[in-house]
């Protein structure tokens, strides 16, 4: 069974050790991450291994970024090459309920959980993480380093750029684009295109910028990332 290492001692990666737990598709011998107070600790069963300056340590192994933020995932793939880990060395996990059309494309390092739908010629690039219940239809395609929290609805042949993070709950009109390191807001419903590193929220979706601040006491709903 081959040996892998999470990078990032996150819930995400909780997420993933079920997973893997469930599947028995690999052997998690640890967790890499930057946290001084987490060196030689443990997260559940897997022992912290050092920082992700250590990765070299580890030449046969595969590795899973557990990053939430896309950019951080970016980074952290970035650091991880430049140590030696090549493309093919990044596992993809998928959890067993995800529906995943024949003629669709999953890149590396993807992670897919609970409930994940991709309908029919759904292409992602590497290292998207979905969460439970995203639904991709016909014709989407999203972004290296993209980030769907749980209960995204794309449309079709909607394009979601590099890392680029949509929202839990949120809803996506078919034919618009994200554009790379956008944000849209948890239950939002985007109509129209979103540029590139703008933050959009609502119903219908419209960029933070244009809103008004709210009353004194009034509950908002925030764009941050799970």
């Amino acid at each position: 069974m081959t040996r892998l290492i999470l990078v990032a001692a996150s819930g995400l990666a909780r997420e993933v050790l079920a997973v893997v737990a469930g599947t028995r598709s690999h052997t998690v011998i640890g967790v890499l991450d930057d946290a001084p107070n987490l060196q030689r600790t443990r997260m559940q069963e897997a022992p912290v291994l050092g920082t992700l300056d250590d990765a070299g340590l580890f030449p046969a192994d595969e590795f899973i970024v557990c990053i939430g933020s896309g950019r951080g995932r970016e980074s952290a793939v970035a650091r991880l090459r430049a140590q030696g880990v090549s493309e093919d060395r990044f596992a993809t996990i998928v959890e067993p309920s995800a529906r995943i059309s024949a003629d669709s494309v999953i890149g590396t390092g993807c992670i897919l959980l609970a409930g994940v739908v991709l309908t029919a010629s759904v292409t992602l690039g590497s290292h998207v993480v979905a969460m439970p219940q995203v639904v991709l239809t016909h014709d989407d395609v999203v972004g290296d380093y993209a980030t769907l929290a749980a209960g995204v609805r794309l449309g079709g042949a909607v394009h979601v750029g590099d890392a680029a993070y949509v929202g839990m709950g949120s809803t996506v009109r078919q034919h618009v684009r994200i554009g790379r390191g956008a944000t849209l807001g948890m239950s939002a419903a985007l109509l129209e295109d979103l540029p590139a590193g703008e933050t959009w929220v609502g119903v219908p979706a419209r960029p933070v910028s244009t809103l008004r601040p709210a009353a004194p006491g009034t509950p908002s709903f925030v764009a941050g990332a799970s």
